[in-house]
């Protein structure tokens, strides 16, 4: 131990009696003195100034200065402009706990703040101290990616540029060499729009770092020059000191050892010259009197608060003869909501009475689209089947746009009843969504099928693409996913003409047995306006129509939101007038292929006979008896037709059917007490309800009175004969 040692206790204690008193004259001129904006503009920019050139102790007294005018100020970007001064002062003196915690000061008050530039500074900084002193390198690299963004906001993409060279560098510093240099190739690319000095000699040394790596070592050797050339004529003294320091790595790496040496010595000569120990000492001390300050100021504000306790004391009298006051006047409210209750008892039951005129009003929409939806779907039977005999039994006449149109008027009337349905039975909770198994891509393959005569009619193209990690077979309500895709995919080609639709199907992400598909429907048509976008999916909204364009009922977008929100999500619209639109949504399926093994053992198979089959249709329409007799005949079955109940307990005492069709709305007997009375003669022939109503209106009724099957009308034949084939193949089996 030398002599000087011997003294330092001394030393330090006078020290610190003198920095207390220097500190509590300097806040006793801050409090006592408001200084203007402009001065202390000053004082920071001299601050920075002194910071620049590595006058540490000189920059910290003087940002110490700023900053308590600042604060008597109140001016939050003064403030945070003098606490990022003293972080980066603190940084270049290594003590790096102290930077972060100014520099997470200065953020504080410049988040208080519109000013976007400093906030760009800052998490620049902070991402320097992370990659390259704690070596946190991940924290680092989002700290620079908040930079970036900030110097985006504010378009100053000199700022972007700078930010890039500190990534390219943390990324070579860590020897990602890969990662890092597609931010060099940036740079490179822009080192002429927006480089200058102060990165010129960073970035020579960061392509001398990626040319060594290459073992391109004739370019990395110039490069390295280039840097330390540049960094001789740079003010900034620590960029010079790093180009020395790697170029001697490198020198090492190519085994020229004494160059090596000299510029390892280059590197600590400056390095001391920034960083000699009289300077750093001062330096301490200024800072030592700066963090006195906030000791200071933590003070203040506990002095303050005790203050402020005492003046709460001081008006607890008055808090007590007010609360008297509040209590009188509590109790003649007590009593005014007295009289309040008595007479809203009484508009109470006036609000009952009017609820249930409101529930009854639902109940009797219900029952009106009910109605409606059956007296219109028993027509549309007759109309679409005697169109389909009169195109089949007349091949003349397949051209005719006469019946083409009349075909194609009751299928759209058949189309809205259907929507108007699916509204109301969402509307009333009355959906509930099925477990099917399925296959994604032969889903759309069959909606895009379906669609291709709308696609040709407007010339467009219909494109399809479908992520291979998605299973094989999914379980889900196919069903009501297939009329989502369906309306959006016909919205979207009712509205492009002379151009693609692309149906895209991604796997977003697995949990468990769940994998949440994303769906993305895109056109490029005519798009949707800004001002309309949030309107589009409210009933019977149509956005744009022409009186000479078909473009539905406007029910469509309603029918996908409300199905979208049965499975828990909701759907995201991107559009613009003239540049297409673009519909997305999630919607997660299960996958168990031991579940899915079970559904497909369950499904019902199309067994197909040669035996002709007798059956009996029960229709009171004579338009609906012809049709159904003309699609049964047909298929070589033998038909009977009655008109009503009666008969056909009449006919199935002297004949045996193989199954029996049986209309719902009859007169004298209806479809439901006809069957049960036919269950009780014995008679186990299977029975199909044939009906307009809607299917889940007249299940459970439907079962209960004996009925094994029900079918909507219009209905497709093929499906007719399958579940028909499926009864009496079920039922001689049975039997045997």
């Amino acid at each position: 131990m030398n002599e000087t040692s011997l003294f330092m206790p001394q030393i330090r204690i006078f020290l610190t009696l003198l920095l207390i008193l220097n500190c509590a004259d300097n806040l006793a001129i801050a409090q006592s003195e408001i200084i203007s904006e402009d001065k202390i503009n000053k004082l920071v920019k001299q601050a920075w100034f002194d910071y620049k050139d590595s006058n540490f102790e000189k920059s910290l007294i003087t940002s110490r200065v700023a900053l308590n005018y600042a604060t008597a100020l109140k001016n939050d970007y003064l403030i945070a402009r003098s606490y990022k001064i003293i972080a980066g002062n603190y940084s270049e003196l290594s003590e790096f706990d102290k930077a972060i915690f100014f520099y997470n000061k200065s953020l504080f008050y410049a988040n208080k703040t519109n000013n976007d530039s400093i906030k760009y500074s800052l998490y620049n900084n902070l991402g320097n101290i992370y990659c390259f002193e704690r070596k946190q390198f991940d924290k680092g690299i989002r700290y620079y990616k908040k930079s970036i963004a900030y110097g985006l906001k504010i378009n100053d993409l000199s700022q972007v540029y700078f930010t890039n060279v500190n990534i390219a560098w943390a990324n070579f510093d860590y020897g990602n060499f890969k990662e890092g240099y597609p931010y060099l190739k940036y740079i490179d690319a822009n080192k002429k729009k927006y480089g200058d000095e102060s990165t010129d000699v960073v970035v020579n040394m960061l392509n001398g770092m990626y040319s060594s790596y290459k073992e391109d070592n004739d370019n990395a050797n110039t490069y390295f020059l280039k840097a330390i050339e540049a960094g001789k004529n740079s003010i900034e003294k620590s960029d010079l000191s790093y180009s020395h320091l790697e170029y001697s790595k490198f020198l090492t790496k190519i085994e020229k050892y004494k160059e090596a040496y000299e510029n390892l010595s280059a590197f600590n000569k400056i390095t001391e010259e920034l960083y000699n120990e009289e300077k750093l000492k001062k330096a301490s001390i200024a800072g030592f009197n700066l963090e006195l300050d906030e000791y200071k100021r933590q003070i203040d504000k506990i002095e303050n608060e005790k203050i402020s306790q005492y003046q709460s004391l001081k008006k607890s009298r008055l808090i007590v003869i007010l609360f008297i006051v509040i209590s009188f006047i509590l109790l003649l409210l007590i009593i005014t909501l007295i009289k309040n209750i008595r007479y809203k008892k009484k508009h109470n039951l006036e609000l009952l009475q009017a609820k249930e005129i409101a529930e009854e009003a639902s109940l009797l929409k219900t029952q009106f689209i009910s109605t409606i939806s059956h007296e219109l779907r028993t027509p549309l039977y007759g109309v679409v089947g005697i169109t389909n005999m009169l195109l089949e039994e007349h091949k003349e006449l397949s051209n005719s746009q006469h019946l083409s149109s009349l075909k194609f008027s009751a299928r759209y009337l058949l189309s809205l009843v259907n929507d108007i349905l699916q509204i109301n039975k969402i509307e009333e909770n009355k959906v509930v969504l099925e477990n099917l198994t399925f296959n994604i891509s032969d889903e759309i393959a069959m909606i895009k099928n379906s669609l291709s005569f709308l696609s040709q009619k407007n010339n467009n193209k219909i494109s399809v693409s479908i992520d291979r990690d998605i299973p094989e077979y999914l379980i889900g309500d196919k069903l009501r996913l297939a009329q989502i895709l369906m309306n959006l995919v016909s919205n979207a080609l009712k509205f492009t003409k002379d151009g693609e639709v692309e149906i895209i199907v991604n796997l977003k992400k697995s949990e468990g047995k769940y994998h949440y598909l994303e769906f993305h429907i895109k056109d490029n048509g005519v798009g949707i306006a800004i001002a309309d976008q949030g309107k589009i999916f409210e009933k019977f909204v149509q956005v744009g129509r022409k009186d000479e364009d078909y473009q539905g009922t406007g029910l469509g977008l309603s029918i996908v939101k409300r199905l979208l929100g049965l499975f828990g999500t909701t759907i995201l619209l991107q559009s613009d007038i003239g540049e297409g639109t673009a519909f997305s949504f999630t919607i997660p399926f299960e996958c168990d292929p031991a579940k899915t093994k079970d559904i497909i053992d369950e499904i019902q198979v199309d067994l197909t006979s040669d035996e002709i089959y007798k059956i009996l249709v029960v229709e009171d329409n004579l338009i609906n008896q012809l049709v159904t007799r003309k699609i049964i005949e047909k298929n070589n079955y033998i038909c009977k037709v009655v008109d009503d109940g009666f008969g056909a307990l009449q006919i199935l005492e002297n004949e045996d059917f193989d199954l029996i069709l049986m209309d719902i709305n009859m007169p004298l007997m209806n479809g439901f007490e006809t069957t049960k009375r036919i269950r009780q003669l014995g008679i186990k022939t299977p029975i199909v309800a044939l009906t307009a109503f809607d299917k889940d209106e007249i299940t459970d009724e439907a079962i209960s009175s004996g009925m094994n099957d029900i079918i909507i009308k219009p209905f497709e034949p093929v499906k007719l004969f399958k579940i028909m084939n499926y009864l009496i193949y079920e039922t001689k089996n049975v039997g045997c």
